[in-house]
């Protein structure tokens, strides 16, 4: 029996949509190959082909009752939630003014080392660049201004009284005096802690997450909390705590989630460095959208302490903690300074050579039913990346196709729902909508919702609702897709190979659209399940003026080799465009 399941975004049970059935197969056709092309495994059967690649009656009817399901939840999104929170008339953020907003932290640290700017100057900066800003985005739910700014009067006074020179400050503090912002669902010392449930809106962090907590070590001025997609479930940056976030970019949009706030004020240039969670492409995603960098890490070298939701049962295995920043030289020493202690997990001190790396490149899913098919924009420029790598590098890249990457969206279902080592399953999503009281009813708060009296989201409940239909246990069909994957992936990559493979199938949706497609996120949530390190990078803007981007991935612990490409590729096609300029 196979399990069908809807994408979530959080460490909750995404066990949801369950309907018996038997292998998906083909949904859109592929793309001509490239003459280098190979196949993943020389040994795989070849594709089948005629009659055998149609969908059978069964798979039919699992993809009609998805999208209907999906359809009439879109349906019930417009009727019962707001729409974006930007004011009426303007419909574009202003322009970047001050230059100390477009250096990177690396730049903005060593300037204030060396005493060229104050941490002041740089700080006030930021709270004037939010202040002007977050009307339009509601990106920041709560900010810590006066905090930071008595901070920074004291790394200036730190910095006049330091007699060991620049060198001394620049090892024990590489950030000093840099803005930070941070994703609400970290516990963040002294701020809100409640990942977009209205039944946490009094909980503050009583400590700080330890890449948080590193980060303020290391110098780093936190400026304020993020919004969220509530439980950090959705996709979409929005609850009923704080409202729903708009893409910097186009205020009609989405900035991705469940990092969206993360992705939105960075986009908006009111942050210049952040910190995000990924468990299906929570950093990706809103990266992507927002025209920014991302850093999904192996998992299990930067720590996912003191965030909420908790992981249960296998989810830790899936999730990571990581940098997102405006620029790409911000994300090696980031993350060495977020990975503490594991950093020697990682080669972060390895000079990489690009010139000797082998490049693959993937470009779609191979045509599951459940997903978008790629854009021409997405694919052309995924291809343009190859190209100019070839070109500029005298490198190979081979266009590479896994069949199992069809099934990714039940893959990433059945791995999300594995109970732990002790047969422990993961915390149904229900428990975590009651929280602190007792789990949900999801068919009466969707009464409720209809008269506007819920306090959870249309999708949340709707998660809820589709979670409530999981009966059986994963399928043993997917489990094997997913292994033959596994190996044929690590098998490719080694320690020295790289991939391309789209983000998302099209660049960022309007507001409450991906309730049409809610299994598109299959691109990101499936790099999760394999345990793979991954960069997203930006590569300018497209037809809509909307970000283009791609992610760029590598065998498990050589993250320093996607960090490396990602600088290639901000130097290449010109990395974060200020979403004001004309």
């Amino acid at each position: 029996m196979q399990t069908l399941h809807i994408v979530c975004f959080s460490p909750v049970s995404p066990t949801c949509l369950n309907m018996p059935g038997r292998s998906l197969s083909l949904g859109f056709p592929r793309t001509a190959r490239r003459k280098r092309s190979v196949r993943s495994d020389p040994q795989a059967e070849p594709p089948p082909s005629g009659a055998d690649m149609a969908l059978t009656r069964l798979e039919k009817v699992q993809v009609w009752l998805l999208k209907a399901a999906t359809g009439v939840l879109f349906a019930l999104f417009r009727l019962l939630s707001p729409g974006g929170g930007a004011p009426a008339g303007r419909r574009k953020l202003p322009p970047v003014s001050s230059p100390l907003l477009l250096m990177s932290a690396t730049r903005l640290a060593n300037k204030i080392r060396r005493k060229e700017v104050s941490s002041v100057e740089v700080v006030r900066a930021y709270i004037h660049r939010i202040q002007e800003v977050n009307p339009f985005l509601n990106a920041v739910t709560k900010d810590r201004f006066d905090a930071a700014l008595q901070e920074a009067k004291q790394v200036d006074v730190l910095i006049e009284e330091e007699t060991g020179g620049e060198a001394v400050l620049e090892d024990r503090l590489p950030l000093l005096g840099v803005p930070l912002s941070v994703k609400e669902s970290f516990a963040l010392h002294g701020m809100p802690f409640n990942a977009g449930m209205v039944s946490r809106k009094g909980v503050v962090a009583a400590v700080d997450a330890p890449p948080v907590a590193l980060l303020k070590r290391a110098g780093a001025i936190p400026m304020g909390v993020t919004n969220t997609s509530q439980l950090c479930m959705w996709c979409e940056t929005n609850n009923h705590l704080h409202g729903i976030t708009n893409n910097p970019y186009d205020f009609d949009r989405i900035p991705g989630g469940s990092s969206g706030g993360e992705g939105s004020i960075l986009g908006g240039a009111g942050a210049v460095i952040g910190v995000g969670s990924d468990i299906g492409g929570s950093i990706r995603v809103p990266c992507f959208f927002n025209g920014i960098f991302g850093h999904k890490t192996t998992p299990g070298v930067v720590s996912i302490e003191n965030q909420f939701p908790v992981c249960s049962g296998r989810q830790a295995e899936f999730c990571s903690s990581g940098p997102m920043c405006r620029y790409a030289e911000d994300l090696l020493p980031m993350l060495r300074i977020m990975a503490g202690p594991n950093a020697g997990m990682l080669s972060l001190n390895t000079k990489v050579d690009l010139k000797k790396l082998r490049f693959f490149t993937i470009p779609h899913d191979g045509g599951s039913p459940m997903t978008s098919p790629v854009s021409k924009e997405l694919m052309a420029v995924q291809r343009k990346v190859a190209q100019r790598l070839e070109a500029d590098l005298g490198v190979t890249v081979q266009e590479v196709h896994f069949a199992e990457l069809r099934y990714a969206f039940q893959i990433r279902g059945a791995y999300m729902s594995l109970p732990d080592k002790e047969g422990k399953p993961p915390t149904p999503f229900v428990e975590l909508m009651g929280e602190p009281g007792k789990p949900l009813w999801p068919f009466w708060e969707l009464l409720k919702r209809m008269v506007g009296q819920s306090d959870h989201t249309v999708p949340a409940i709707g998660l809820a609702l589709l979670e409530k239909a999981h009966v059986t246990e994963p399928s043993a069909f997917i489990i094997q897709q997913k292994e033959r994957l596994q190996k044929n992936m690590d098998e490719l990559l080694g320690t020295d190979g790289v991939f391309l493979y789209p983000s998302y199938p099209r660049v960022a949706p309007k507001h409450h659209h991906p309730l049409f497609r809610p299994a598109d996120c299959a691109y990101t949530g499936i790099i999760n399940m394999l345990g793979l390190p991954v960069t997203q990078c930006p590569l300018g803007l497209g037809e809509e003026g909307l970000p283009l981007g791609v992610q760029v991935g590598a065998g498990k612990l050589q993250d320093h080799l996607t960090l490396e490409v990602a600088l290639y590729l901000e130097k290449t096609f010109g990395g974060w465009r200020d979403p004001g300029a004309n």
